[in-house]
């Protein structure tokens, strides 16, 4: 980068929520997390707070309500989406969403085999878009780069920036 350049700033903020009694613990590595940070830094999205809290759908829902309250961006949850018993991050964001965005979690099902065993959800909680993805780094970036490209568009809609559909120019 030249002298006197600066980088553009970025166009919309992020949140990341790891769900994990293990990271909580201490006894796991919050490798998820981190993992959605950078991919969401270099899709051009300011990460403003990373969040660690247990499973359970108070832990959650209450973190998510914090997370978005007066909040216009996106919210990306790792962990707790699976068949475990203690799997209850879609239970728990489901609580809290204003409506729920059923295109974008079906989008992120479908980028591996192993997406058909999520029971993930996404929706917009205030001005907030919520997404929530698998535990494993790599399944929860798969999933965040399945919707990417349509979270800005979908973040002016919600922020009341409307205007052209991407793409089609009406």
């Amino acid at each position: 980068m030249s002298e006197g350049h600066s980088p553009p700033a970025p166009r919309w903020e992020a949140k990341v929520l790891t769900v994990s009694d293990g990271v909580v613990a201490g006894t796991r590595e919050d490798r998820s997390g981190a993992a959605l940070a950078e991919r969401l830094s270099a899709a051009g999205y300011e990460v403003v707070e990373r969040v660690t809290v247990g499973d359970g759908v108070a832990p959650v829902s209450d973190s998510l309500r914090r997370l978005a309250r007066g909040f216009t961006g996106l919210v990306v949850t790792t962990g707790g989406t699976g068949f475990g018993p203690r799997d209850l991050t879609p239970e728990a964001t489901l609580a809290v969403l204003d409506r729920q965005a059923p295109g974008l979690a079906e989008a992120m099902r479908l980028v591996s085999p192993l997406g058909r065993l999520s029971r993930a959800v996404a929706g917009t909680l205030g001005s907030a878009i919520v997404l929530n993805t698998p535990g494993s780094p790599r399944g929860a970036v798969e999933c965040l780069e399945a919707v990417l490209d349509v979270l800005p568009h979908a973040l002016d809609l919600l922020a009341g920036r409307g205007g052209a559909h991407p793409g089609t120019g009406s």
